[in-house]
Formats: structure tokens, sequence, C-alpha cells
């Protein structure tokens, strides 16, 4: 199937949808497994490339190695720690798709493999490199010029919404004016709408990231219909 008339989409999916701090949301799964395999029709031939986040669990495994071994714990540690976990969550999502997906996860974004499936599955590479960033490496390796960022906020907001109640959604940003929002250091399981450094190497490549909510997929069907939606482009 996979011929020139394939559409590539990459989506960069939060592990925070997939593993909020109460537990693995199967009820997002299941969604997300409807709203997928309903993309893929025999009118629009498409292809897509998930590249899975660690979410929670990430975060529940640095923190129990901090409260063990405190200071000693380097960022190549915590980052391995994030990377296993966006490779069992990635496993997760192969597994439900299984019968159409693509039977390796990619996880070495030096090796371009050749995948015709429908659904392939990526996960964490190496120490300073988030999903985000793997999600922009997919584009360079597969030709895509725009990522779809799913995650649990709605928008990009000029501050951080959760400290200034008078923070404000932005619709439309550019890549320069998102970096000055974010800053240029990718920090172990840090929470950005788009990490730092996938956010320099997206600017760089001309790749254009699509920050929608992950859990309301009647607004990223809008997108997919090339209707008004609600969430942040940026370019």
């Amino acid at each position: 199937m996979a011929n020139g008339h394939t559409e590539k989409i990459v989506i960069s999916l939060g592990g925070s949808l997939i593993v909020p701090n109460g537990g693995i949301d199967t009820d997002f799964l299941s969604k997300f497994n409807g709203f997928i395999r309903a993309q893929l029709t025999d009118d629009i031939k498409r292809q897509f490339f998930l590249i899975v986040g660690g979410g929670s669990t990430t975060r529940n495994y640095q923190e129990a190695a901090r409260k063990v071994i405190g200071d000693k714990l380097t960022r190549d540690d915590l980052d391995w720690l994030g990377i296993h976990s966006t490779r069992l969550n990635a496993h997760l999502i192969r597994t439900i798709f299984r019968d159409i997906a693509h039977n390796y996860i990619l996880k070495h974004y030096e090796i371009i493999r050749k995948v015709e499936e429908q659904v392939v599955i990526g996960s964490g590479w190496k120490p300073g490199w988030s999903t985000d960033f793997c999600a922009v490496m997919t584009c360079e390796d597969y030709n895509v010029k725009t990522i779809i960022n799913l995650s649990n906020i709605t928008q990009v907001y000029d501050k951080d919404p959760q400290k200034f109640p008078d923070a404000k959604p932005i619709d439309k940003i550019s890549w320069s004016d998102f970096r000055k929002l974010v800053g240029d250091e990718w920090v172990p399981g840090m929470h950005a709408p788009f990490d730092p450094v996938a956010a320099k190497r997206a600017e760089e490549f001309g790749v254009r990231v699509v920050v929608l909510n992950g859990k309301d997929f009647e607004n990223i069907n809008k997108y997919f219909k090339n209707e008004p939606f609600i969430g942040t482009v940026i370019e």
C-alpha cells in the first residue's frame, strides 16, 4: 500500500494519555484504537507513525530511583528510565494494532526501515532526546512535514496556565517565538508542550507541529477533515 499516493502522518502520542497518574487509561486506548482505524479507509491511503511517550510510568520510575539513591543519579540514568518506559508503552500500542502494525518498534533512528504497514510504532531512542525529538527524526527519515502532537493540553499558552490565571491560549505561533517560551534545554521528565531540543530541530527541518488535546477525538477529527479546530499550530 505504501506508494506515492499514501499520506504519511506522524503522531507524537503523549504518554500522559496512556498512563496518567491513575494507571493505564484503557478507555482512552479503546477510543484511540477506534479513531486510528477509522482513518484508514480505502478512499484515503494513510500510514500512521505513532511515536509513544512515557507518561507517569517515566516519572514513577525516576522518582523511585531518586528516593533510593538520591543525588547519585545522573541525567543519563533518568533518561534511560524514561526511554524504557516509552518502549513499554510503545509495545502496548503495537499490541493493540498488531494486525495492521509493523512488527518492529522504531527505536534506532539512524536506521531507516522500509515500512509498508498502515501503522508504525516508535519509542524513545537515547539520552537527551524526548519522543518529540524522535517524532522529528521520523519526519526526516520518511519525509513528512507535519507532526500531530497529542497530549493532555488543549493549546499552547503564552505562560503556564497552572501558575498564571491570566495565561492566554495561542492559535498560531512561529518556532522562534515558541522557543522563547520553552527555552533550549531538555530536562528528563519535563512537561513542555513540545520539547525544546525537538523544537530547534523541527524549525531547522521545516516541520510544522499541531498541538491537540488527545482526548478530544471530535476535535482531532475536525483537524483531519480540514475543518476549524481548537489547538495550536507551530511553524
